[in-house]
């Protein structure tokens, strides 16, 4: 794996063949990320809600947190986390999408409001 300086480099530049080996289509990129497996699904979440990513990017995404051991409160704090960045109008629609990528119809409950705290 290269240092970091010439990571940056290549990408850079866009050197095919480094973008290629990295980043290819349908490659797990956790071992090249040098992340952990928890951190980078966490990551990659948080870029699909910045994004404003399709709802099956976020099940994906949430999907691969929790196998990774990420709680549904540490991935409910990633779209806290990028709030400052995003802002409240992407935290705010992004919310019931993410909500039901976790199993969680956060409509349905509002419409019940008795039930929406429970």
């Amino acid at each position: 794996m290269p240092d970091y300086k010439e990571t940056l480099r290549r990408l850079s530049l866009n050197d095919e063949s480094f973008v290629e080996s990295v980043l290819g289509m349908g490659r797990d990129t956790v071992e090249v990320s040098q992340l952990g497996a928890k951190t980078h699904a966490l990551v990659r979440l948080g870029a699909s809600l910045a994004i404003d990513a399709a709802p099956s990017s976020y099940h994906a995404n949430a999907e691969m947190a929790l196998a990774a051991g990420a709680s549904i409160d540490e991935i409910v704090g990633t779209l806290i986390a990028v709030a400052p960045t995003v802002g409240l109008t992407r935290v705010v629609s992004a919310a019931p999408e993410l909500g039901l990528a976790l199993g969680y119809d956060v409509q349905a409950a509002l419409e019940t409001p008795d039930e929406a705290l429970a």
